[in-house]
């Protein structure tokens, strides 16, 4: 198996792969703020150029990303901002970007540190590219739109009575720039979906789900391999993802080939 050696450390290649990752999460939200009324609540507050807070009624668009030595002034403001709105935001510190001082102030504010998330990274030829014995196919037109949405349902657990309208607020991913969808069947039932995000010549494996019932068949691996092999075509000189450590999807990806580039740490109120 060849392996991503070459790929060392780098601050800069953190950066760009951060601002990778906020540019497709503003893109999902920018499909939901367009829905009358927004009411999911977007919102966004620029730090600087790096370093935006995110915030929707959603948790998982309650970010704050990018904080670096010298936003410690801003954080109480971030802080009354959120709460002004009802919603308890996610502080996500990276090495290289943390320093004590954010951690006492965060802490000063009512934050502790409550989790972590890891951050995987390869470059596509150097990564594994076996033979996958479970189906994938790219989201092409409007019918295979219909099968990524009932894989994503079901792989995320959205409840039934919420399922129509978020497939109604879902469905314009299918035209948006720089995106690619896929879907998994197994016997000709969707029960899997993934998403590659191409951006400043980097690729985003983002959002990967199955079915629980058809968890284990390697569909995850088979997902990551095919949005892998087109992020190369496509021209990207790296990927990267990110889960929970020591999950499944973590090491699913380090099968691959791809190897941490970080760990952040999560700051949550008390």
């Amino acid at each position: 198996m060849r392996t991503n050696g070459e790929i060392v450390p780098s601050l800069d290649r953190v950066q760009r792969t951060l601002a990778v990752d906020v540019s497709y999460t503003i893109s999902r939200m920018k499909v939901l703020e367009r829905l009358p009324g927004n009411p999911i609540g977007i919102r966004y507050r620029w730090v600087d150029e790096t370093a935006v807070a995110l915030m929707s009624r959603l948790p998982s668009f309650c970010r704050v990303v990018g904080l670096r030595a010298g936003h410690e002034p801003q954080i109480e403001q971030l802080v009354s901002w959120y709460r002004d709105h009802g919603i308890k935001p996610t502080f996500e510190m990276v090495p290289g970007h943390y320093d004590a001082t954010l951690g006492r102030e965060l802490a000063r504010l009512g934050f502790f540190q409550s989790g972590f998330h890891v951050s995987l990274i390869g470059k596509p030829a150097d990564l594994v590219h076996a033979e996958d014995q479970v189906a994938i196919e790219k989201v092409a037109d409007a019918l295979s739109m219909e099968a990524y949405l009932d894989a994503y349902v079901s792989g995320w657990g959205i409840d039934e009575k919420d399922q129509a309208q978020f497939k109604a607020n879902v469905r314009p991913w299918l035209n948006q720039t720089g995106w690619l969808l896929y879907v998994g069947r197994a016997n000709g039932q969707p029960v899997a979906a993934a998403t590659l995000y191409l951006h400043d010549g980097i690729g985003y494996l983002a959002d990967a789900t199955t079915n629980p019932s058809f968890r284990r068949r390697g569909f995850q691996s088979a997902l990551l391999r095919r949005r892998i092999r087109d992020a190369g075509a496509s021209g990207a000189a790296i990927v990267f993802s990110g889960a929970t450590p020591f999950s499944t999807s973590h090491r699913n990806m380090e099968r691959t080939g791809m190897r941490v580039q970080f760990v952040r740490s999560l700051w949550t109120p008390v």
